[in-house]
């Protein structure tokens, strides 16, 4: 049997941009995008810890430290610059797996940054 679990996550980013005239998807860092073990074109749920607001879509590699966290498209109206969010992606993976999987976490800085 497989099932869906919590595999990465970046927690507390903030919003540098949001873009409403594109196409659709989040720009990450790549750096945090390395740091948690995403990749470019993987889907994402993305919590607005100010609206509470929940958005699943699928990644765009950002300028590697930059910092950037940007919504695209019609997420755009579910933000503003500056709220806090988590990304959180999952993978699948057979139910034995899943009970010792250990999840790849990043606490960035207030700059969105990796810290150490």
């Amino acid at each position: 049997m497989l099932i869906e679990r919590f595999k990465s996550k970046i927690h507390r980013v903030k919003v540098t941009e949001a873009n409403l005239n594109y196409i659709g998807s989040i720009t990450i860092d790549e750096d945090l995008l390395d740091a948690a073990n995403l990749i470019e074109g993987e889907k994402v749920q993305i919590v607005n810890n100010n609206n509470g607001e929940r958005i699943e879509t699928y990644i765009i590699k950002g300028e590697r430290g930059s910092g950037v966290i940007c919504l695209n498209g019609a997420a755009a109206r579910r933000v503003q610059v500056g709220d806090v969010l988590i990304i959180i992606g999952y993978g699948l993976m057979d139910f034995e797996e899943a009970k010792t999987f250990v999840p790849s976490v990043v606490f960035p800085d207030e700059n969105n940054r990796l810290v150490g």
